[in-house]
């Protein structure tokens, strides 16, 4: 193995012919039996481990290599590190066509274990009764019981085995994707990790709230930071956890977690980075780049909850924030309520939409934060970026791919990119953050 795809397979060459394996490491030598033929490339799985690289490690999940998640646990965090980087500098070579970027040195997590604040599991039926996990690697059809998630604190691993146990116990239907018949869907969980408050998320497809309602005396009888126990239903087929209306079955209908020095409120179905170690480092970036000195007017594109609104909002004149969850909207509504700031105001829509009518009603704004999702700006958006004009753009990344892409086309429409910052937000995983400057030529 000579390299990593970017979704963290091995790459490896026999006669010139590129083959990709799950689970192979820059220098592994491997047996490899090939399990898909094409013209230009294959797959295999490995066979043997003939000489391990220097990077592999013990994995210390037992799940690992089964389960669809941390699919980098065998590889030595620096080494991690490095083909992080490494994937931010080829797609700003590959796919921005900007040339000379400086790239800062990347940020490692300081916790590689137990750092996430929210976990998203599935409930499916398996031979051996109800199941709580994750789905196995490369399928979508079967699900992993996931007994303990290292990745996620053992306080949430406690909510994980009452809310499975308690399934179990009362043989609740598990929903069929099939035919629609069943209840159980998703169990979602939230942390605070410094407020230490839980929320407890179970998604069903009917509103059937005495049937869920004695779980949420269970777990706050024996889960002393249970702070929230909803119910969403999602009667619809699609394969989502998230509802079309909402039950309280105990205690706040959010959470809270504290950054900054500002406490946020966050509701079962709203975005907060699922990092707060790493995102408290993340924002701290932000703020230091925007360079702001109290007469800027900042616009905040994809502003989920506001954290990133309400902690510039200290140091600037007025900031607008875009986004297209109501639920988050109504969130940051109320985070700048409870924190006492007047100066942001909260709009909710697609960024392509409510943008450039912020536009035509006159708003201008020396300075753009962004944080899109995987898929980037819509390019709709990007124009509207664009005509808006901003002295000076903080772009917040969590796809290389689509991050090189919409710099690039900044580039092309009058935008210098003075540097990127990669910042590892998801140890284990292959998915890495990413955040860039521009300035406006």
């Amino acid at each position: 193995m000579d390299d990593l795809a970017f979704g963290g397979e091995g790459v490896g060459r026999a006669d010139g012919y590129v083959v990709f394996v799950r689970g192979g490491l820059p220098g592994d030598r491997l047996r490899v039996r090939l399990t898909e033929a094409r013209s230009r490339f294959g797959r295999g799985v490995i066979e043997a481990v003939e000489a391990p690289s220097r990077d592999r490690v013990g994995a210390p999940c037992p799940y690992f290599g089964r389960c669809g998640g941390c699919r980098l646990q065998h590889l030595d965090y620096p080494a991690q590190l490095r083909f992080k980087a490494k994937q931010v500098a080829d797609c700003l070579t590959r796919i921005a066509g900007v040339a000379d970027v400086p790239i800062r040195p990347i940020i490692g997590a300081p916790e590689l274990y137990g750092y996430r604040n929210k976990m998203e599991f599935t409930v499916a039926r398996a031979a051996g009764g109800t199941v709580v996990g994750l789905h196995e690697a490369d399928r979508y059809d079967r699900v992993l019981d996931i007994e303990r998630c290292l990745i996620q604190s053992d306080v949430m691993n406690g909510l994980l085995a009452e809310a499975r146990a308690f399934f179990a116990e009362r043989k609740l239907p598990v929903y069929d994707q099939e035919s629609g018949e069943g209840l159980l869907r998703f169990l979602m969980l939230r942390e605070g990790k410094r407020t230490g408050e839980a929320m407890v998320n179970v998604v069903t497809s009917a509103p059937q709230v005495s049937e869920l309602a004695p779980l949420a005396d269970r777990l706050r009888s024996r889960v002393g930071q249970t702070a929230s126990v909803i119910l969403n239903v999602n009667p619809k087929k699609a394969s989502v956890a998230v509802g079309v209306e909402e039950h309280l079955l105990a205690g706040r209908d959010h959470i809270r977690e504290a950054l900054g020095g500002l406490v946020f409120q966050i509701s079962a179905n709203s975005f907060f980075q699922t990092n707060t170690l790493q995102a408290e480092r993340l924002f701290t970036l932000v703020e230091e780049s925007t360079e702001l000195t109290g007469s800027e007017t900042v616009i905040d594109l994809y502003s989920g909850t506001g954290a990133i609104s309400l902690l510039l909002a200290r140091r600037c004149r007025a900031v607008y924030g875009i986004e297209v969850a109501l639920a988050a909207v109504d969130d940051a509504q109320r985070n700048a309520k409870a924190n006492g700031i007047e100066n942001c105001t909260f709009l909710s829509g697609e960024v392509r939409g409510v943008l450039p009518q912020l536009i035509a009603r006159g708003v201008r704004a020396e300075v753009v934060v962004a944080d899109p999702p995987r898929a980037g700006f819509h390019p709709k958006a990007l124009r509207a970026l664009a005509l808006l004009g901003p002295e000076r753009i903080v772009y917040v990344s969590c796809n290389p791919a689509t991050l090189a892409r919409d710099l690039g086309e900044l580039a092309r429409g009058g935008y210098r990119v003075e540097w990127v910052q990669p910042l590892d937000m998801f140890p284990h995983t292959p998915h890495i953050e990413a955040l860039a400057r521009l300035s406006r030529l």
